[in-house]
């Protein structure tokens, strides 16, 4: 891993890509969705401060736990400009995101506990399927499997 001498207070973007792991592309995506930030050259070339390390390492990492980038901005946005987060701040905001992960784990594990069973109906139908309809809540009411909700025809008019 390359390393960014301590004198260095702006990273190029080929550098911060190389010390991060995240592709100049991704960076790109990140500052245009507002999660980490730049100021330009005279010649229009992005320089990021050296706080841009740790940002792109807070949102890799809450991304790899399924943290949508939405909500990762809201976290960055609390912390005042050019401060990295810290771990307080990392045990502050996952603690928050504890539930919601929690219910995506259930989720998976109901998926993975009867993935086998699509095998035998293979049409994922609302009348039995475990996955789209989780306790048979809509089975009541029509067959078959359903992608999308059912448009009545005088919707169409």
């Amino acid at each position: 891993m390359p390393q960014i001498p301590e004198k260095i207070h702006e990273l190029t973007v080929g550098q911060l890509s190389a010390r991060s792991g995240a592709a100049v592309s991704a960076l790109h995506f990140y500052e245009a969705k507002g999660l980490i930030g730049s100021r330009r050259t005279a010649g229009n070339q992005r320089r990021y401060g050296r706080d841009a390390l740790r940002r792109v390492a807070f949102i890799r990492a809450a991304q790899r736990v399924g943290i949508p980038l939405a909500t990762i901005r809201e976290a960055l946005s609390e912390l005042p400009e050019e401060r990295t987060p810290t771990r307080e701040d990392w045990s502050r905001l996952s603690a928050a995101w504890r539930t919601e992960l929690d219910d995506r784990i259930k989720q998976l594990g109901r998926l993975r506990d009867h993935l086998s069973d699509c095998i035998g109906c293979g049409c994922l139908s609302l009348e039995t399927c475990v996955l789209s309809n989780p306790d048979d809540v809509v089975g009541e009411r029509m067959a078959g499997s359903r992608l999308l909700p059912v448009r009545r025809e005088d919707e169409d008019s």
